[in-house]
């Protein structure tokens, strides 16, 4: 199973992650170090984020089937905010052609304590205005599509991460 952890900036998608590793072992899988592959080797041509890239699209799920069956594991997590419902719904067929069943998690949270987070991130400094400015486009997937897609939507503003990932561990268990 994947179990994609979908979200915006500061919720505590990555954070979650590493704690749910702890919890269980499931290996962690990034899809944005896919998405610098791609982007990396079409750098002639225009685009603001590789997820509009169709390679970076189709070569998720490939790369993510390749490091289950090398680890040998049954679950992956995947941490990645995808914000447009056609992307995510071509994730999910490529995942589903491959075997895979996709627990798709939503980390939500009020939106004062996720601006909060985001200006006190110091780990990437440079991307404070980019985050900022997609928490709109954010908000705007969750009214219009993630929220009824999403498998568990967890808020994570009054939760640790640790308490997170337990839920996300239950709900697997389920």
């Amino acid at each position: 199973m994947i179990v994609w952890i979908n979200g915006t900036f500061g919720v505590g998608k990555t954070t979650t992650a590493r704690h749910l590793h702890e919890l269980t072992g499931w290996p962690v899988f990034d899809p944005e170090h896919v998405g610098y592959l791609v982007g990396g080797h079409l750098r002639d041509l225009e685009f603001d984020d590789f997820q509009d890239l169709p390679p970076w699209r189709s070569l998720v799920p490939k790369v993510a089937d390749e490091l289950m069956r090398f680890r040998d594991v049954g679950h992956l997590v995947a941490v990645q905010s995808v914000l447009r419902e056609a992307y995510w719904v071509e994730l999910v067929a490529g995942f589903e052609a491959l075997g895979h069943r996709v627990l798709h998690i939503v980390l939500d949270g009020r939106p004062a304590v996720i601006e909060a987070r985001i200006r006190a991130d110091r780990d990437e400094p440079d991307a404070l205005q980019w985050r900022l400015d997609h928490l709109e486009r954010f908000a705007d997937a969750r009214t219009r599509w993630l929220l009824e897609t999403a498998d568990l939507v967890i808020d994570s503003s009054d939760l640790d991460p640790v308490a997170v990932a337990q839920r996300i561990d239950a709900a697997v268990d389920r």
